[in-house]
Protein backbone atom coordinates (compact mmCIF):
# COMPACT_ATOMS: atom_id res chain seq x y z
CA UNK A 1 0.00 0.00 0.00
CA UNK A 2 1.42 2.90 -1.10
CA UNK A 3 1.89 6.15 1.14
CA UNK A 4 1.14 10.06 0.41
CA UNK A 5 3.90 12.17 1.92
CA UNK A 6 3.06 14.63 4.44
CA UNK A 7 3.80 17.83 2.59
CA UNK A 8 1.31 16.35 -0.01
CA UNK A 9 -0.82 14.84 3.04
CA UNK A 10 -1.16 18.54 4.50
CA UNK A 11 -1.96 19.40 1.23
CA UNK A 12 -4.74 17.81 0.76
CA UNK A 13 -5.88 18.35 3.79
CA UNK A 14 -5.72 22.13 3.59
CA UNK A 15 -7.85 21.86 0.37
CA UNK A 16 -10.27 19.71 2.54
CA UNK A 17 -10.42 22.55 4.61
CA UNK A 18 -10.81 25.40 2.35
CA UNK A 19 -13.41 23.73 0.43
CA UNK A 20 -15.59 22.78 3.53
CA UNK A 21 -15.43 26.41 4.31
CA UNK A 22 -15.86 27.85 1.07
CA UNK A 23 -19.21 25.65 0.81
CA UNK A 24 -20.17 26.73 4.02
CA UNK A 25 -19.42 30.66 2.99
CA UNK A 26 -21.57 30.33 -0.18
CA UNK A 27 -24.81 28.20 1.92
CA UNK A 28 -24.57 31.08 4.62
CA UNK A 29 -24.24 32.84 1.71
CA UNK A 30 -27.03 31.76 -0.49
CA UNK A 31 -29.02 30.99 2.55
CA UNK A 32 -28.60 35.06 4.03
CA UNK A 33 -29.82 36.27 0.25
CA UNK A 34 -32.83 33.81 0.92
CA UNK A 35 -33.45 35.48 4.07
CA UNK A 36 -33.24 39.14 2.52
CA UNK A 37 -35.54 37.95 -0.56
CA UNK A 38 -37.73 36.48 1.76
CA UNK A 39 -37.56 40.10 3.56
CA UNK A 40 -38.18 41.67 0.36
CA UNK A 41 -41.14 39.50 -0.40
CA UNK A 42 -42.87 40.33 2.27
CA UNK A 43 -42.01 44.11 1.90
CA UNK A 44 -43.84 43.91 -0.97
CA UNK A 45 -46.56 42.08 -0.47
CA UNK A 46 -47.05 44.43 2.44
CA UNK A 47 -47.51 47.22 0.05
CA UNK A 48 -49.86 45.35 -1.82
CA UNK A 49 -51.88 44.18 0.47
CA UNK A 50 -52.27 47.86 1.35
CA UNK A 51 -52.91 49.11 -1.92
CA UNK A 52 -56.01 46.29 -2.58
CA UNK A 53 -57.67 47.43 0.57
CA UNK A 54 -57.54 51.09 -0.19
CA UNK A 55 -57.93 51.21 -4.13
CA UNK A 56 -61.61 50.37 -4.02
CA UNK A 57 -61.61 53.96 -2.09
CA UNK A 58 -60.20 55.60 -4.07
CA UNK A 59 -62.28 57.45 -7.20
CA UNK A 60 -61.88 59.15 -10.68
CA UNK A 61 -63.54 62.49 -10.84
CA UNK A 62 -64.82 64.21 -13.67
CA UNK A 63 -65.80 67.47 -14.05
CA UNK A 64 -67.37 69.60 -16.84
CA UNK A 65 -67.64 73.17 -16.62
CA UNK A 66 -69.09 76.08 -19.21
CA UNK A 67 -66.30 78.26 -20.26
CA UNK A 68 -67.82 81.21 -22.22
CA UNK A 69 -65.91 83.15 -25.19
CA UNK A 70 -66.47 86.43 -26.77
CA UNK A 71 -67.00 86.31 -30.28
CA UNK A 72 -66.53 89.94 -31.63
CA UNK A 73 -63.77 91.23 -33.10
CA UNK A 74 -60.40 89.62 -32.35
CA UNK A 75 -61.65 86.94 -30.92
CA UNK A 76 -60.98 83.14 -32.82
CA UNK A 77 -64.24 83.13 -33.69
CA UNK A 78 -64.47 86.53 -35.76
CA UNK A 79 -65.23 84.73 -38.83
CA UNK A 80 -65.74 87.29 -41.13
CA UNK A 81 -62.52 89.37 -40.21
CA UNK A 82 -60.47 86.13 -42.33
CA UNK A 83 -58.62 87.70 -45.34
CA UNK A 84 -61.38 85.37 -47.06
CA UNK A 85 -64.14 87.60 -46.70
CA UNK A 86 -62.35 90.24 -48.34
CA UNK A 87 -61.28 88.02 -51.63
CA UNK A 88 -64.60 86.94 -52.13
CA UNK A 89 -67.00 90.26 -51.56
CA UNK A 90 -63.94 92.48 -52.44
CA UNK A 91 -62.63 95.19 -50.15
CA UNK A 92 -65.63 97.46 -49.87
CA UNK A 93 -67.19 94.28 -48.06
CA UNK A 94 -68.33 95.37 -44.46
CA UNK A 95 -70.37 93.09 -41.96
CA UNK A 96 -70.92 94.84 -38.47
CA UNK A 97 -69.15 93.62 -35.84
CA UNK A 98 -71.59 92.70 -33.23
CA UNK A 99 -69.85 90.60 -29.86
CA UNK A 100 -71.53 87.50 -29.26
CA UNK A 101 -70.87 84.84 -26.27
CA UNK A 102 -69.80 81.21 -27.29
CA UNK A 103 -70.19 78.56 -24.59
CA UNK A 104 -67.86 75.56 -24.70
CA UNK A 105 -67.74 72.53 -22.32
CA UNK A 106 -64.08 72.13 -20.86
CA UNK A 107 -63.95 69.06 -19.15
CA UNK A 108 -61.10 68.32 -16.34
CA UNK A 109 -60.24 65.49 -14.19
CA UNK A 110 -58.81 64.41 -10.79
CA UNK A 111 -58.67 61.77 -8.10
CA UNK A 112 -60.60 61.61 -4.50
CA UNK A 113 -61.34 58.99 -1.91
CA UNK A 114 -64.58 58.08 -0.09
CA UNK A 115 -64.44 58.75 4.03
CA UNK A 116 -68.03 57.48 4.56
CA UNK A 117 -69.57 54.87 3.63
CA UNK A 118 -72.74 56.77 2.59
CA UNK A 119 -70.93 58.33 -0.52
CA UNK A 120 -68.66 61.40 0.76
CA UNK A 121 -65.54 62.12 -0.70
CA UNK A 122 -62.93 64.43 -0.26
CA UNK A 123 -60.78 65.84 -3.36
CA UNK A 124 -59.44 69.50 -4.08
CA UNK A 125 -60.84 72.79 -4.76
CA UNK A 126 -59.15 73.30 -7.50
CA UNK A 127 -60.53 69.77 -9.03
CA UNK A 128 -64.13 70.46 -8.54
CA UNK A 129 -64.57 74.43 -8.38
CA UNK A 130 -66.90 76.18 -10.61
CA UNK A 131 -68.50 72.57 -11.73
CA UNK A 132 -71.27 72.97 -13.64
CA UNK A 133 -71.26 68.33 -13.54
CA UNK A 134 -69.17 66.76 -11.65
CA UNK A 135 -68.91 62.36 -12.50
CA UNK A 136 -67.59 60.06 -10.11
CA UNK A 137 -66.18 56.95 -11.26
CA UNK A 138 -65.33 53.82 -9.00
CA UNK A 139 -62.65 51.30 -9.21
CA UNK A 140 -65.53 48.62 -10.30
CA UNK A 141 -66.55 51.04 -13.30
CA UNK A 142 -70.07 52.37 -11.34
CA UNK A 143 -70.52 55.91 -12.36
CA UNK A 144 -72.33 58.63 -9.77
CA UNK A 145 -73.23 61.98 -10.27
CA UNK A 146 -72.02 64.05 -7.47
CA UNK A 147 -73.20 67.24 -5.87
CA UNK A 148 -70.44 69.71 -3.68
CA UNK A 149 -71.04 69.62 0.05
CA UNK A 150 -68.84 72.52 0.27
CA UNK A 151 -65.44 73.95 -0.61
CA UNK A 152 -62.64 76.11 0.81
CA UNK A 153 -60.12 77.55 -1.57
CA UNK A 154 -57.98 79.11 1.26
CA UNK A 155 -56.20 75.47 1.62
CA UNK A 156 -57.69 73.92 -1.65
CA UNK A 157 -59.76 71.20 0.08
CA UNK A 158 -63.25 70.46 -1.51
CA UNK A 159 -65.93 67.83 0.03
CA UNK A 160 -68.28 66.22 -2.50
CA UNK A 161 -71.01 63.31 -2.26
CA UNK A 162 -72.85 60.78 -4.42
CA UNK A 163 -76.16 58.48 -3.64
CA UNK A 164 -74.51 55.22 -2.85
CA UNK A 165 -74.56 53.14 0.63
CA UNK A 166 -72.21 50.44 2.02
CA UNK A 167 -69.49 52.24 -0.18
CA UNK A 168 -65.88 51.18 0.50
CA UNK A 169 -63.74 53.59 2.93
CA UNK A 170 -60.49 54.73 3.66
CA UNK A 171 -59.46 55.32 7.04
CA UNK A 172 -57.62 58.23 8.15
CA UNK A 173 -54.63 58.52 9.87
CA UNK A 174 -52.64 60.96 12.09
CA UNK A 175 -50.61 63.04 10.33
CA UNK A 176 -48.88 64.73 13.10
CA UNK A 177 -47.27 61.41 13.87
CA UNK A 178 -45.70 61.08 9.92
CA UNK A 179 -42.06 61.49 10.02
CA UNK A 180 -39.21 62.04 7.86
CA UNK A 181 -38.70 59.04 5.66
CA UNK A 182 -41.12 57.19 6.41
CA UNK A 183 -42.52 54.84 3.43
CA UNK A 184 -46.26 56.47 1.61
CA UNK A 185 -47.63 55.36 -1.02
CA UNK A 186 -50.04 57.55 -3.52
CA UNK A 187 -52.86 56.17 -5.55
CA UNK A 188 -54.80 58.38 -8.18
CA UNK A 189 -55.62 59.19 -11.79
CA UNK A 190 -52.97 60.79 -13.78
CA UNK A 191 -53.32 61.74 -17.00
CA UNK A 192 -56.59 59.53 -16.81
CA UNK A 193 -54.40 56.33 -16.02
CA UNK A 194 -56.89 54.81 -13.39
CA UNK A 195 -55.78 53.12 -10.09
CA UNK A 196 -51.71 54.57 -10.81
CA UNK A 197 -50.28 53.57 -7.35
CA UNK A 198 -46.43 55.47 -6.83
CA UNK A 199 -44.56 54.41 -3.56
CA UNK A 200 -41.75 57.17 -2.14
CA UNK A 201 -40.85 58.31 1.20
CA UNK A 202 -42.12 61.27 3.05
CA UNK A 203 -39.44 64.15 1.92
CA UNK A 204 -40.12 66.85 4.47
CA UNK A 205 -43.14 68.38 6.54
CA UNK A 206 -44.57 71.53 7.47
CA UNK A 207 -43.80 72.71 3.81
CA UNK A 208 -45.10 76.42 3.38
CA UNK A 209 -44.21 79.71 1.26
CA UNK A 210 -44.79 77.37 -2.07
CA UNK A 211 -47.50 79.73 -2.90
CA UNK A 212 -50.30 76.94 -3.96
CA UNK A 213 -53.02 78.32 -1.17
CA UNK A 214 -53.46 80.58 1.84
CA UNK A 215 -52.71 77.92 4.51
CA UNK A 216 -50.00 75.89 3.65
CA UNK A 217 -48.40 73.46 5.82
CA UNK A 218 -47.74 70.69 3.14
CA UNK A 219 -46.43 67.04 3.35
CA UNK A 220 -43.67 66.97 0.53
CA UNK A 221 -43.04 63.51 -0.73
CA UNK A 222 -41.10 62.38 -3.49
CA UNK A 223 -43.77 59.55 -4.43
CA UNK A 224 -44.45 59.96 -8.58
CA UNK A 225 -47.26 62.76 -8.55
CA UNK A 226 -48.62 63.79 -12.17
CA UNK A 227 -51.96 66.09 -13.17
CA UNK A 228 -54.58 64.49 -12.13
CA UNK A 229 -53.50 62.70 -8.98
CA UNK A 230 -54.67 65.85 -7.21
CA UNK A 231 -57.55 65.12 -4.58
CA UNK A 232 -56.02 61.29 -3.98
CA UNK A 233 -54.75 59.94 -1.21
CA UNK A 234 -51.32 59.84 0.51
CA UNK A 235 -51.34 56.79 2.46
CA UNK A 236 -49.12 55.28 5.06
CA UNK A 237 -48.18 51.51 5.60
CA UNK A 238 -51.25 50.85 8.04
CA UNK A 239 -53.20 51.94 4.85
CA UNK A 240 -54.55 55.10 5.91
CA UNK A 241 -54.92 58.58 4.70
CA UNK A 242 -52.58 61.05 5.75
CA UNK A 243 -52.66 63.54 3.13
CA UNK A 244 -54.43 64.91 0.12
CA UNK A 245 -52.00 64.57 -3.11
CA UNK A 246 -52.41 68.75 -4.39
CA UNK A 247 -49.59 69.94 -6.15
CA UNK A 248 -46.11 69.00 -7.27
CA UNK A 249 -43.01 71.33 -7.96
CA UNK A 250 -42.19 70.99 -11.85
CA UNK A 251 -40.61 72.84 -14.93
CA UNK A 252 -41.57 70.68 -17.30
CA UNK A 253 -45.27 70.30 -16.31
CA UNK A 254 -44.93 66.35 -15.05
CA UNK A 255 -43.19 64.83 -12.09
CA UNK A 256 -39.50 65.94 -11.05
CA UNK A 257 -39.38 64.13 -7.72
CA UNK A 258 -41.44 67.12 -5.43
CA UNK A 259 -44.87 66.66 -4.79
CA UNK A 260 -47.16 68.18 -2.27
CA UNK A 261 -49.90 67.22 0.00
CA UNK A 262 -52.38 68.70 2.63
CA UNK A 263 -52.00 66.83 5.93
CA UNK A 264 -54.90 65.14 7.06
CA UNK A 265 -55.12 66.70 10.23
CA UNK A 266 -55.97 69.91 8.73
CA UNK A 267 -58.79 68.45 6.13
CA UNK A 268 -60.50 66.88 8.71
CA UNK A 269 -61.04 69.96 10.80
CA UNK A 270 -62.09 71.69 7.49
CA UNK A 271 -64.33 68.50 6.15
CA UNK A 272 -66.21 68.49 9.52
CA UNK A 273 -67.18 72.41 9.02
CA UNK A 274 -67.85 71.77 5.50
CA UNK A 275 -70.27 69.00 6.69
CA UNK A 276 -72.07 70.70 9.47
CA UNK A 277 -72.29 73.96 8.03
CA UNK A 278 -70.80 74.05 4.19
CA UNK A 279 -68.29 77.13 5.25
CA UNK A 280 -65.20 77.15 7.08
CA UNK A 281 -65.31 79.32 9.80
CA UNK A 282 -61.80 80.33 10.85
CA UNK A 283 -59.76 82.04 13.90
CA UNK A 284 -58.76 85.91 13.73
CA UNK A 285 -56.16 87.40 15.78
CA UNK A 286 -55.79 90.56 14.04
CA UNK A 287 -52.35 90.75 13.67
CA UNK A 288 -49.70 91.82 10.55
CA UNK A 289 -47.14 89.60 10.94
CA UNK A 290 -43.90 88.62 9.71
CA UNK A 291 -40.53 86.36 10.09
CA UNK A 292 -37.86 87.27 12.22
CA UNK A 293 -34.58 87.12 10.52
CA UNK A 294 -30.95 88.00 11.71
CA UNK A 295 -30.74 91.49 11.23
CA UNK A 296 -34.57 92.04 13.40
CA UNK A 297 -33.36 89.17 16.00
CA UNK A 298 -30.17 91.42 16.76
CA UNK A 299 -32.18 94.81 16.13
CA UNK A 300 -34.75 92.99 18.87
CA UNK A 301 -32.21 91.67 21.10
CA UNK A 302 -33.90 88.14 20.30
CA UNK A 303 -30.62 84.99 20.83
CA UNK A 304 -31.92 83.53 17.53
CA UNK A 305 -34.71 83.96 14.69
CA UNK A 306 -37.46 81.69 16.14
CA UNK A 307 -40.83 83.54 16.68
CA UNK A 308 -42.88 85.70 14.77
CA UNK A 309 -42.81 89.30 14.61
CA UNK A 310 -45.99 91.76 15.59
CA UNK A 311 -45.44 94.30 12.89
CA UNK A 312 -49.34 95.35 13.20
CA UNK A 313 -51.96 95.37 15.37
CA UNK A 314 -55.25 96.29 14.15
CA UNK A 315 -57.91 98.18 16.31
CA UNK A 316 -60.87 96.80 18.10
CA UNK A 317 -59.21 93.32 17.20
CA UNK A 318 -58.70 90.64 20.20
CA UNK A 319 -54.98 90.92 19.38
CA UNK A 320 -55.43 95.07 20.65
CA UNK A 321 -57.95 93.79 23.59
CA UNK A 322 -55.53 91.43 25.20
CA UNK A 323 -53.18 93.90 24.80
CA UNK A 324 -50.15 92.35 22.63
CA UNK A 325 -48.40 95.70 21.00
CA UNK A 326 -46.96 96.05 18.12
CA UNK A 327 -42.80 95.17 18.08
CA UNK A 328 -43.47 91.99 20.45
CA UNK A 329 -42.42 88.58 19.38
CA UNK A 330 -44.54 85.28 19.22
CA UNK A 331 -42.63 82.49 20.66
CA UNK A 332 -45.39 79.63 21.73
CA UNK A 333 -48.86 79.19 21.74
CA UNK A 334 -50.29 77.38 24.70
CA UNK A 335 -46.40 76.11 24.95
CA UNK A 336 -46.19 74.99 21.78
CA UNK A 337 -43.26 76.56 20.10
CA UNK A 338 -43.73 78.54 16.63
CA UNK A 339 -40.79 79.24 14.23
CA UNK A 340 -42.51 81.15 11.26
CA UNK A 341 -44.95 82.89 10.02
CA UNK A 342 -46.72 79.44 8.50
CA UNK A 343 -47.28 78.13 11.89
CA UNK A 344 -48.58 80.75 13.79
CA UNK A 345 -51.41 82.08 11.15
CA UNK A 346 -52.09 78.02 10.44
CA UNK A 347 -52.50 77.76 14.46
CA UNK A 348 -54.71 80.73 14.62
CA UNK A 349 -56.53 79.81 11.99
CA UNK A 350 -57.62 76.49 12.87
CA UNK A 351 -58.61 77.18 16.34
CA UNK A 352 -62.29 77.92 16.93
CA UNK A 353 -63.70 81.57 17.41
CA UNK A 354 -64.06 82.18 21.29
CA UNK A 355 -61.50 79.60 21.97
CA UNK A 356 -58.75 81.11 24.75
CA UNK A 357 -54.89 80.89 23.84
CA UNK A 358 -52.18 82.27 25.72
CA UNK A 359 -49.28 83.63 23.74
CA UNK A 360 -46.05 83.77 24.63
CA UNK A 361 -43.92 86.68 23.59
CA UNK A 362 -40.69 88.69 24.44
CA UNK A 363 -41.51 92.38 24.43
CA UNK A 364 -38.39 94.91 25.11
CA UNK A 365 -36.27 91.57 26.54
CA UNK A 366 -38.69 90.52 28.81
CA UNK A 367 -40.84 87.05 28.60
CA UNK A 368 -44.59 87.80 28.40
CA UNK A 369 -47.45 85.20 28.87
CA UNK A 370 -50.74 87.13 27.25
CA UNK A 371 -54.18 85.21 27.20
CA UNK A 372 -56.40 86.11 24.37
CA UNK A 373 -60.00 85.00 23.23
CA UNK A 374 -59.83 84.30 19.17
CA UNK A 375 -62.08 86.02 17.00
CA UNK A 376 -64.05 84.92 13.91
CA UNK A 377 -61.87 85.93 10.87
CA UNK A 378 -64.02 88.67 8.59
CA UNK A 379 -65.81 87.51 5.99
CA UNK A 380 -63.74 89.38 3.42
CA UNK A 381 -60.23 88.60 5.28
CA UNK A 382 -58.43 86.87 2.68
CA UNK A 383 -59.12 89.37 0.05
CA UNK A 384 -58.16 91.81 2.05
CA UNK A 385 -54.70 90.22 3.55
CA UNK A 386 -53.80 89.55 -0.10
CA UNK A 387 -54.11 93.71 -0.89
CA UNK A 388 -52.46 94.70 2.61
CA UNK A 389 -50.06 92.48 2.30
CA UNK A 390 -48.40 92.83 -0.83
CA UNK A 391 -45.70 95.18 -0.62
CA UNK A 392 -45.89 98.39 -3.31
CA UNK A 393 -42.56 96.95 -4.69
CA UNK A 394 -42.75 93.07 -4.07
CA UNK A 395 -42.23 93.09 -8.17
CA UNK A 396 -38.31 93.93 -7.03
CA UNK A 397 -38.12 91.67 -4.48
CA UNK A 398 -39.25 94.12 -1.30
CA UNK A 399 -41.32 93.92 1.77
CA UNK A 400 -41.91 97.01 3.29
CA UNK A 401 -44.02 98.61 5.77
CA UNK A 402 -44.42 102.03 7.92
CA UNK A 403 -41.57 103.06 10.51
CA UNK A 404 -43.49 102.70 13.92
CA UNK A 405 -42.03 104.74 17.08
CA UNK A 406 -41.12 101.27 18.20
CA UNK A 407 -39.14 100.36 15.40
CA UNK A 408 -37.23 103.79 14.76
CA UNK A 409 -36.27 103.02 18.31
CA UNK A 410 -34.68 99.98 17.53
CA UNK A 411 -33.22 100.64 14.04
CA UNK A 412 -31.99 104.11 15.17
CA UNK A 413 -33.89 106.25 13.01
CA UNK A 414 -36.65 108.95 13.94
CA UNK A 415 -40.76 108.40 13.62
CA UNK A 416 -41.95 109.43 9.91
CA UNK A 417 -38.52 109.15 8.70
CA UNK A 418 -39.06 107.22 5.74
CA UNK A 419 -40.67 103.27 4.71
CA UNK A 420 -38.96 100.28 6.46
CA UNK A 421 -37.29 97.42 4.55
CA UNK A 422 -38.48 94.68 6.25
CA UNK A 423 -37.06 91.69 3.70
CA UNK A 424 -35.23 91.16 0.94
CA UNK A 425 -35.62 88.09 -1.50
CA UNK A 426 -32.03 86.95 -1.86
CA UNK A 427 -32.64 86.57 -6.14
CA UNK A 428 -34.77 89.97 -6.91
CA UNK A 429 -33.69 92.98 -7.79
CA UNK A 430 -33.60 94.67 -4.58
CA UNK A 431 -31.40 91.68 -3.96
CA UNK A 432 -28.70 91.95 -6.35
CA UNK A 433 -28.02 95.73 -5.53
CA UNK A 434 -27.93 94.89 -2.09
CA UNK A 435 -30.19 96.10 -0.48
CA UNK A 436 -31.01 94.96 3.36
CA UNK A 437 -33.84 94.43 5.77
CA UNK A 438 -33.22 97.71 8.47
CA UNK A 439 -32.41 99.96 5.74
CA UNK A 440 -34.81 102.88 5.15
CA UNK A 441 -36.41 104.35 1.87
CA UNK A 442 -36.77 108.23 2.04
CA UNK A 443 -36.91 109.03 -1.90
CA UNK A 444 -38.83 107.36 -4.42
CA UNK A 445 -37.95 108.91 -8.32
CA UNK A 446 -36.48 111.99 -6.19
CA UNK A 447 -39.56 112.56 -4.09
CA UNK A 448 -39.33 112.37 -0.41
CA UNK A 449 -41.56 109.61 0.99
CA UNK A 450 -42.39 109.84 5.04
CA UNK A 451 -44.77 106.59 5.02
CA UNK A 452 -46.14 103.44 2.60
CA UNK A 453 -49.37 106.11 1.35
CA UNK A 454 -46.39 108.71 0.30
CA UNK A 455 -44.44 105.86 -1.43
CA UNK A 456 -47.07 104.31 -3.08
CA UNK A 457 -48.27 107.81 -4.51
CA UNK A 458 -44.39 109.09 -5.74
CA UNK A 459 -44.68 105.03 -7.39
CA UNK A 460 -48.57 106.01 -9.25
CA UNK A 461 -46.27 109.26 -10.71
CA UNK A 462 -43.47 106.99 -12.04
CA UNK A 463 -43.63 107.59 -15.75
CA UNK A 464 -41.47 104.23 -16.22
CA UNK A 465 -42.98 101.62 -14.51
CA UNK A 466 -40.53 98.96 -14.50
CA UNK A 467 -37.47 100.90 -12.79
CA UNK A 468 -37.48 102.88 -9.89
CA UNK A 469 -34.93 105.15 -8.69
CA UNK A 470 -34.28 105.20 -4.55
CA UNK A 471 -32.73 107.08 -1.96
CA UNK A 472 -31.58 104.31 0.65
CA UNK A 473 -30.22 105.56 4.15
CA UNK A 474 -28.42 102.95 6.32
CA UNK A 475 -27.41 104.68 10.05
CA UNK A 476 -26.10 108.14 9.05
CA UNK A 477 -25.20 106.79 5.32
CA UNK A 478 -27.62 107.08 2.22
CA UNK A 479 -27.18 106.22 -1.27
CA UNK A 480 -29.22 106.14 -4.97
CA UNK A 481 -29.71 102.96 -6.41
CA UNK A 482 -31.66 101.79 -9.34
CA UNK A 483 -34.11 98.76 -9.45
CA UNK A 484 -35.37 97.45 -12.52
CA UNK A 485 -38.13 94.67 -12.86
CA UNK A 486 -37.47 91.46 -14.53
Amino acid sequence: MSRISKPIQNSVTAALVFLVLFFLTVGGALAGDDENIALLDRSAKAFAAVVKKAGPAVVYVEVEKSVHVAGGQGSPYDFFSDPFFERFFGPQFKHPRIPRQREFKQRGAGSGFIIDADGYILTNNHVVSDADKITVRLSDEREFTAKVVGTDPQSDVALIKIDGKNLPVLPLGNSDKLQVGEWVIAIGNPFELYQTVTVGVVSAKGRNRMGISDYENYIQTDAAINPGNSGGPLLNIHGEAIGINSAIFSRSGGYMGIGFAIPINMAKNIEQQLLQHGKVTRGWLGVMIQNVNKDLAKSFNLTSTHGVLISEVSAHSPAEKAGIKQGDVVLAIDGKKVDNVAELRNAIAMTSPGTKLVLTVIRDGKKYSIPVAIGEQPADFAQTAKQAGRSPLADMGLSLQNLTPELAGQFGYEKGQGVLIAEVEPDSPAGRVGLQAGQLIEEVNKLRVHNLKELKGALKRSKHKKQVLLRVRAGDFSQYVVLRAE
